[in-house]
Order: structure tokens, then sequence, then C-alpha cells
């Protein structure tokens, strides 16, 4: 036996022991969806110009129309605080959106659909959200992982034929049934069960499936008329086939059927999207109701992640960016009319901090959510980046709103009619939460799935591990794993070499202004290349086990990913304030990725490896640091500028129209006090020279001012006016003591 047959036969043995089994479940998950750039990421192969020369999002103008009408009209009508008192959507929403066609976004035209792009169903969804979580939900759920688009993608002519006209026109309203009590982030562990059976109906041997389930956390399910339910099916008496176990089988089934319940609801932070429990007793249904016939048995599992991994990628994310926009466009108004010590309270550095947060996140949230639709347009399915993209877009959106919080202080917590902030802060702990929860995709999807799915040769060596024929089965290792060897051998001299040199030599986009960030990320993906073959080569299947360590190898993809999309995003808005944002953006996600690296280093088992990684891949140290204050500021100017284009763009998800609209309102106090600002500085100038009395409340010398002549009449009347719209901005709701209702003070 040669040298190589005896290390490729060690390291065949060595993977065999260590590798803990995958279950079905986790394999469906590994072979879901295709790979695009986060593939070039992993490996440390990315090419810049290919990614510079794709395109740009575009809308249709049929998308475009929908969404300067029908959005816009939807949005004037909604009043999101009478929405959450009453709990539910008033009629003439529920009536408009089915009239409209808002949950039809993803069924093709020829079943009476919209069939638009996922950019134009992100951007829809995003436009709601910015006025109304619970009708954002609302429609999102329709258009997302649910009995629309399996039935697409697996249902039968005859299924489609039936049911797709009828979700299109708002006929049935959809809910699907996955999460029970036994089963969250483990959908192995369904405890809904379906039997095969045949039964006597209406004189006639039907055969069918007898269920019984307990779900909960369904959105739509107290208002849905169809069902899509996901169970284990077996079959004890052989009615299929040859097997008594099929595994998860999804199926569509009416929810007045008998022996449903779908009566009960939820209460998700209080907001008014309908969600709730749906149980199933003794339920009979027909064979033929399984999504895709009975041919589809025990392959609902399989169907499911290959949806989710493109749905996952538009719905929450771009409720992300509704609030990562809102925050931005509310937060800089406040921030700006809200005074205190005779100032701006944006003027405070310790306000500048959070201010520059906000910019900074919302410029990388919109691209990233900006790329991702477009890599599900251009006819891909990237389980990965769907995944990286829902967790990201979901936590930065919550530091944005958590910021927001904090700046405008009592004025955030105090709720009713003009609270803009009540909105996104309930709902995105919802976010977090659903469609995997963030600390599920984090720790085990995002470089669990990524390392197999991105990795030139290891899904090539667990397939060879998976031959029965032992020896088959090693020779087809042996083939594999050399060539795995000779490019982590590449990878590992490429990294020192360019490690010594500070990545001067390293691969860069041509004709760019970014040109050392470039430079930076490709050593930044050597690393996480190099890195994440000798983390698997040390400890085999044990990293799967090791959450902490896997997690913030995710990470560094994860961020790799995001600057990916930030300069994209940036190279196709060539303009000074896109330069300076992805600027911030790009040294925030290296100084995050520095953070996650070292954090590795220092908790990897072996420190001898450790050490040795470190030596390969940032000999010199690795110590990217975070933007510093004064690039916060420059980007700050242009939160204040109430008409530059560039603060519209990237705010443009915010809608500020509409008569119940907070939002609008503080937008109308921030543009009119700026467009009187040159008058308030006479005023400001006649206070410092002795002239007018100084006080923080300016009605009270605009007479006197006008006396002196220090402004005209006309003057006057506008500054009263926008006085008024500020002073309405800073004030908060207040409402009647019901006197009926004794304190227990009293």
């Amino acid at each position: 036996m040669s040298f190589k047959n005896k290390v490729s036969n060690y390291f065949f043995d060595y993977i065999n022991k260590s590798m803990p089994p995958i279950s079905e479940t986790e394999q469906d998950a590994i072979n879901a969806g295709d790979t695009w750039i986060e593939a070039n990421l992993f490996q440390g192969n990315m090419d810049w110009d290919s990614l510079k020369e794709q395109g740009k999002n575009e809308l249709s103008e049929e998308e475009k129309y929908f969404i300067d009408n029908q959005v816009v009209t939807l949005c004037n009508m909604i009043n999101d605080y009478e929405i959450n008192k009453a709990g539910d959507l008033p009629k003439e929403i529920w009536n408009y959106l089915k009239q409209e066609r808002f949950f039809s976004m993803i069924i093709p035209k020829s079943y009476g659909g919209l069939e638009f792009s996922a950019y134009a169903n992100s951007t829809i969804v995003a436009k709601i959200a910015s006025v109304s979580c619970a009708v954002a939900v609302t429609v999102m759920v329709p258009n997302s992982l649910g009995p629309g688009e399996l039935l697409m993608n697996y249902g039968t002519k005859e299924q489609q034929d039936k049911w797709l006209p009828r979700l299109a026109n708002g006929t049935d309203i959809p809910c699907f049934a996955l999460t029970s009590p036994s089963a969250g982030s483990d959908a192995g562990a369904l405890s809904d069960k379906g039997v095969v059976v045949e039964r006597e109906v209406n004189g006639e041997n039907v055969l069918g499936i007898e269920l019984n389930f307990s779900k909960r956390y369904i959105t739509l399910a107290p208002v849905a008329t169809l069902m899509g339910l996901a169970f284990k099916l077996y079959d004890p008496n052989k009615l299929l086939g040859d097997k008594e176990e099929y595994g998860i089988t999804c199926a569509l089934i009416p929810t007045d059927h008998k022996g449903i319940d779908n009566s009960n609801k939820h209460l998700p932070m209080n907001l008014a999207f309908m969600n709730g429990p749906i149980f199933g007793e003794n339920v009979f249904i027909p064979i033929d109701w399984i999504i895709g016939g009975r041919e589809q048995a025990g392959k609902g599992w399989r169907m499911l992640v290959e949806c989710l991994s493109a749905g996952r990628g538009i719905s929450l994310p771009a409720l992300s960016s509704a609030m990562t926009h809102s925050s931005y466009r509310t937060v800089a108004a406040y921030s700006y009319l809200r005074k205190q010590f005779g100032l701006s309270i944006g003027k405070f550095e310790g306000i500048e901090e959070g201010l520059a947060r906000i910019a900074g996140f919302n410029y990388i949230v919109e691209a990233t959510r900006k790329l991702t639709t477009y890599s599900l347009d251009i006819g891909h399915h990237p389980s990965v980046i769907t995944a990286i993209t829902k967790y990201h877009t979901t936590e930065l959106a919550r530091k944005c709103i958590t910021d927001s919080m904090d700046i405008h202080a009592g004025k955030g917590i105090i709720q009713g009619k003009n609270n803009y902030l009540n909105n996104g802060y309930l709902g995105m702990p919802i976010a977090i939460t659903v469609e995997g929860a963030n600390i599920l995709t984090r720790n085990l999807m995002i470089f669990g799935q990524g390392s197999l799915r991105c990795h030139p040769y290891l899904l090539k060596e667990m397939d060879a591990l998976g031959i029965e024929n032992k020896e088959e089965a090693k020779e087809k290792f042996e083939e594999v794993f050399w060539d795995h060897v000779s490019n982590t051998s590449k990878q590992c001299g490429k990294s020192f070499m360019h490690g010594l040199t500070l990545g001067l030599f390293e691969k860069s986009a041509s004709r760019t202004k970014f040109k050392s960030y470039y430079k930076k990320l490709n050593r930044m993906s050597r690393a996480l290349s190099v890195v994440s073959d000798f983390s698997l080569l040390i400890l085999g299947g044990g990293l799967k086990r090791k959450e902490y360590l896997s997690a913030r190898l995710g990470d560094v993809l994860s961020f790799l990913y995001m600057a990916s999309a930030v300069l994209k995003y940036a190279e196709h808005n060539d303009t000074e304030a896109d330069k300076i944002h992805a600027q911030w953006a790009l040294e925030y996600l290296l100084s995050e990725m520095s953070t996650s690296m070292n954090e590795f280093f220092d908790n990897f088992p072996n420190q001898l490896i450790a050490y040795k990684m470190r030596l390969l891949t940032y000999p010199l140290g690795l110590n990217y640091k975070k933007p510093n204050h004064s690039l916060s500021q420059k980007m700050i100017e242009f939160m204040y500028d109430s008409s530059s284009e560039f603060r519209n763009r990237l705010t443009d998800l915010s809608v500020i129209t509409g008569e119940h609209n907070p939002v609008a309102k503080v937008e109308e106090a921030f543009r009119s006090v700026q467009s009187n600002v040159e008058i308030e500085k006479k005023i400001l100038h006649a206070q410092k020279e002795g002239l007018l009395e100084k006080t923080s409340i300016l009605n009270d010398v605009l007479l006197e001012a006008v006396n002196k002549n220090i402004i005209s009449e006309e003057e006057k009347i506008k500054l009263e006016s926008s006085e008024k719209l500020r002073w309405d901005i800073i004030n908060v709701d207040h409402v009647k003591k019901d006197f009926n209702i004794k304190s227990n003070l009293l």
C-alpha cells in the first residue's frame, strides 16, 4: 500500500468515526437550493469584476404601477393604531387586499396571479411594513412559504387548476401548519401523525389518511380557509406500497373540513395580524389531497426546505428594511427637531453614535436585500445566502430600532396614534423568531450548511463516505481527498504570502475607488478557506457540535457576503454619499470579521493549531478597527438633508403619506422647520446680540422680532406654522383617566 493510500485511508477511518450521523431532514436541508457567490467567498476565490458587472434590481412597468397606485392606496387606508386596538384589520382593508390580488404576487398570471419578481415582492411588503407590521405580515404570508408556492412547484395539474385561481382572487385565504409543540427547529420530531386507511365514504371505499395533529404559531390560521399541513405519514397495512413509514408529508385541506378546529388565536406581541393554533382530531382526507398526489408521500420536508430557501430571503428581510428605512428617516427628523440646552439633540456626540449606526446599518441591510432578491430573480435558490440575509438583516434592524428608541427616549415609549416606533419595536422580535429562529440559523445553518454546500470537495467526500462498499468508498474518497489537500496547500501558501505583504498584491476589482477594501475582503476570504479546512481536518464532524466556533466562521462568511452586497450597491450608485456610507459599512463589517476570527482562534480547543492558523492567515496580526467618529459625522450630515436625492433613495421604502401615518407628520415637520432655517437664524442672531430675550420657546419672541424689524410678518407666520408642527412631534399622546375605574391607591 502506497503512502498516499495509507494517509487517505487513515483520514477515511478518522472522519467516518468522528462524523455524527446526518438525519434525513438534515440531508434534505443540505441538498436544498443551490450556491452563488457565497461559494466563491467560502473558497477564497472571489471574482470581484464578475460581481461588479452583474445587473441591477429593476421593477417592471407593471410592478411600478402597482406600487405607485395599489400599494400607496393601501398604505393611505391604514390606521395602525386603530388596527392594533381592534385586534384585526378592518373589513375594507381585507376586501381591498383580496380585490387587488395582494395575496397572489407569486402566483402565475395564467392562474389569475400577479406573477411579480422577488424584488417587487420584497419592495411591496417593505412599504406596507413601514406603515403597519400587522398588514405587512398579512400580505407576506400567502406570498411566502405556503400552499401557493407548494402547489406551483409540486402540485398536480388538477390541484393547481382547482386551488391557484381561488388563492389568486382571495376566495381562499391560505395558511401553512408546520410547527407543533414537539417540533420547532427540529422538524424531524413532528408528533403530528397521519395513518393510511380505507374508509367507506358515500357508499364507496376510499383510500385516505386519518390525521391527528396539534399545531401552533400558524399565521393567518384563525381566518384561513385553506390549510397546508405537514405531518408524519405511516402505512402499517402497506396500502400505498411496501413501506410502513413514509416520513414528513404535506397535504392541502379546507379548514371547514370535519375534525379541524382553527377557532382560537395567539396574541404575538399584541399586534393585530392573525396567528393561532390549529387542531385536528380523527380528520379523514382522501389520499389525493397530498400535495402532488400519492407519489409525493414522504417528500414533504424536501418540498419545504426547497421553497424556504427562496422565501427566507424575501419576506423578513423586507420587514427589516422597512424598519431600518423608517428608523433612519424618523430618528434623523426627531433628533433635529428635539432641542435641549439650546441645541438639536443630534448635535451631541452620544446621540451621533446611535445615528451613525442607524445610517450604516440601513445601508448594509438595503444593499443585502437588493443583492439577495437579485440572485433569486436571476434564477438562483441559494439556501445559505437566504439564511445569512434573514439572520443578519433582522438582527441589524433590531439594533436600529433599539438605537432609535434610545434617542427618542420618552417619546418612543408612550403608546398612541402618534407613536411611529411602536410598530417596529414590537414587530422585530417576531421577525427574529420565525422562519428559522435566529439562534438556530446562526449556530447550525449558516456554517453547517455553508461548509458542505460551498466547499469544493467536502460534499463529494461525504458522498464517498456514504457508499456501502468500503473498498469503492475508499477509492472514491482518495480521488477527492488529494485534490482537497492540494487546494488547501495552495491556499495556505497564498494566505501566508499575502499576510506578509499586507495584501498589497491581492486581487481587486478593476476601475474602482474601493480597491483597498476588495483586497482586504479577499484576504479574509482566503483566511476563511484555510481556517475552515484546518478546523474540519482537526475536529472532523465534531465541529458540528462546537456551535460557538462554527457560528463565528459563519459570521465571517456572512459579513463577507454583506460586504460584497455593499460594494455592489455602492458601485452602482456612484455618489459621494454612497462612498462615505460604503466606507463606514465596510469598516464595520471588517471589524466584525476581525472580532469573530479572533474569538474563533481564542477558543479553538488546540491552541497550538490555533497559533499556526493565525500565523498562516494573518502573520502580522488581525485587528481591523471600527469606523471612526469623523466618518460617522460625515454620514450624519446626509441624514439631515431632507431634500437630498440620497436620503430619499436610502429611505424610499418608508411611506410618508397618509392621514393616519405618524411618519408622514414627522416628515412634514422636519421639512417645514428646515425650509425656515434661515429665518430662525435671524432670531438666534438677535438673541445672541441681546436684541431679543433668550428662551427655548421660539413663539415667545416672534412678535417682538417683528416689532423690531428682525423678521417680517410673513416670516413670523412661517415660523409659527413650522413651530406648531415641531411641537406636535415633540409632544406625546395622552388619554383621559376613566374615573369609573378607581386606582388601587384611592
